[in-house]
């Protein structure tokens, strides 16, 4: 079964490429251009920490698992382009490292409430949490952090999404003293997100958790394959749901 024709969001990378190209397919990954609170790296900026390979693995995988007819690269947009209005659907990676000004902020709400959904990402600990959470409630004061169930439709919109397994970054891999491949992360996996006054999610906050090195790793011999399709299965979730709903 076909999805609804999309023209979907962009992605950052190292250098920002253009936002106001034509379409190439249905749907264009978007990824979030912000300014750091920590500085700009010189190699791949905070927001662009997983950039090209995630694309690459997960454009791809995309394309295999539905019917999308999916870019083969992602899209970079700022909160203050306007061309962000026609891209349904933003990563942004490293959440807990974000800087947004008011303006940003205002931008974020209009962008959601116009139909847009974020799916936050690869960010750990209290401090990033205090971060991230304080731009969410920033920008939706009336709309809490929640948790999402396993019985929410994200979960099950397609894939029945399993909530017990973690998804590390490939740096938070060790070898263990039996010989496997085991994880260290800062705590428990959380699912949270924010849902508008109509009860559609848009917001989705993967917290203690790295879906973009999954995606990235998908052809490392170390990074465990159950976490990759795993990381696989949550974006094409989120890909139907947003699309959907």
């Amino acid at each position: 079964m076909r999805l609804l024709p999309l023209i979907l969001l962009a992605i950052a990378a190292p250098v920002v490429a253009e936002s106001t190209a034509d379409p190439e397919a249905e749907f264009h990954m978007g990824r979030l251009v912000y300014a750091s609170n920590q500085g700009q790296r010189v190699w791949r900026p905070w927001w662009a920490i997983d950039y090209p390979e995630a694309e690459f693995h997960l454009t791809r995988g995309l394309a295999r698992l539905t019917s999308l007819d999916v870019a083969r690269d992602s899209r970079h947009l700022r909160l203050m382009d306007d061309e962000i209005f026609d891209y349904p659907w933003l990563v942004a990676q490293q959440a807990g490292r974000w800087s947004l000004d008011t303006d940003e902020i205002g931008r974020l709400r209009e962008y959601v409430e116009r139909g847009g959904f974020v799916v936050i990402d690869d960010f750990h600990g209290d401090h990033e949490w205090l971060v991230m959470s304080e731009a969410m409630q920033r920008a939706f004061p009336d709309w809490p952090i929640e948790t999402v169930a396993v019985t929410h439709p994200l979960m099950n919109v397609l894939y029945d999404l399993d909530q017990d397994t973690q998804i590390p970054g490939r740096r938070h891999l060790y070898l263990a003293p039996n010989g496997e491949i085991e994880a260290q992360l800062w705590g428990p996996a959380q699912w949270h997100g924010i849902h508008d006054d109509q009860g559609r999610l848009v917001v989705a906050i993967n917290y203690n958790m790295d879906m973009g090195d999954a995606w990235e790793h998908a052809d490392d011999p170390v990074y465990p394959v159950p976490m990759t399709s795993l990381a696989y299965r949550f974006a094409v979730n989120y890909v139907i749901y947003a699309m959907t709903h």
